[in-house]
């Protein structure tokens, strides 16, 4: 089995937007794939996402937080995702000597989507919203990561997926990566973000919580403890182990040391467990 040691990283945030910072979050991912781990990284690209659509004003409505993809914006999702940023990773990644493939989850039909409705309570009753061309994973066929991995690539993978009939969504970027990391049984899912894992009190950095177990997830999401950005996050750690990853980690990005440290058996940010 090639599954032994297999760490998917999701990427995305504030570590993405800073290009020195960038090519340091890269180079310890490197270093790990060096040490004989397998590495897989999978990414979104919010920011970039905002400024392509800007430029080609096209206006962006968000709708609790998600944002609304006519087809005319997808094409431009899928320009900022899969050219500006998923180009540049691969650059770095290659000119530090290694082999980076660039894949959405339309290569190889790595992702196919579904599309996804969007749940809002009005007046107490539960309404049904359209949100465009945004989309749901509905299977995951991890083939040609094998197939790369063996070969000692490290592949690099954005949020994009077709449906059965071909029709192209953007797909939030954790639950993505959550539901690879959980095909590939991958032995740590590691997401970075932009703090140092889960605070009880998002405020105080002291209030870290360093272990948790996914039954108490929906306890901590009613104290409001898990909120905005970090719910997705908290729900790709359990799809992720629901469907086979060993371990779900929060680290921050923002200090790649933490990613060289990820193996030096220390306390490092939140650890999620079935």
């Amino acid at each position: 089995m090639i599954k032994k040691h297999l760490l998917l990283f999701k990427y995305g945030g504030n570590a993405m937007t800073n290009q020195p910072l960038k090519k340091q979050v890269l180079k310890n991912i490197c270093d790990l794939k060096e040490k004989g781990y397998q590495v897989v990284i999978v990414h979104g690209g919010g920011p970039f996402i905002q400024q392509t659509l800007q430029e080609v004003n096209i206006a962006s409505e968000f709708i609790d937080g998600q944002r609304k993809t006519t087809p005319e914006a997808m094409e431009y999702v899928e320009m900022a995702l899969k050219g500006k940023v998923n180009g540049s990773l691969i650059s770095i990644i290659n000119a530090m000597g290694n082999k980076a493939v660039g894949l959405s989850g339309k290569d190889g039909k790595i992702v196919t989507a579904k599309k996804r409705l969007h749940q809002q309570m009005k007046n107490g009753k539960i309404e049904m919203i359209d949100l465009g061309q945004v989309g749901d994973v509905d299977s995951v066929d991890v083939t040609l990561i094998e197939l790369l991995l063996q070969n000692d690539f490290i592949p690099v993978i954005t949020c994009i997926a077709s449906d059965k009939n071909g029709n192209d969504y953007n797909i939030n970027g954790d639950l993505f990566a959550g539901h690879i990391a959980g095909a590939l049984s991958a032995e740590q899912y590691i997401i970075l973000t932009d703090v140092d894992g889960l605070m009880l009190d998002k405020d105080n950095p002291a209030s870290i919580i360093h272990e948790l177990k996914v039954a108490e997830i929906n306890q901590l999401k009613e104290i409001k403890c898990i909120q905005g950005g970090m719910i997705p996050k908290m729900d790709s750690c359990e799809i992720a182990l629901e469907k086979g990853a060993k371990l779900a980690r929060i680290i921050n990005g923002t200090i790649p040391e933490q990613i060289s440290a990820l193996f030096k058996n220390q306390q490092l940010g939140t650890i999620i467990t079935a």
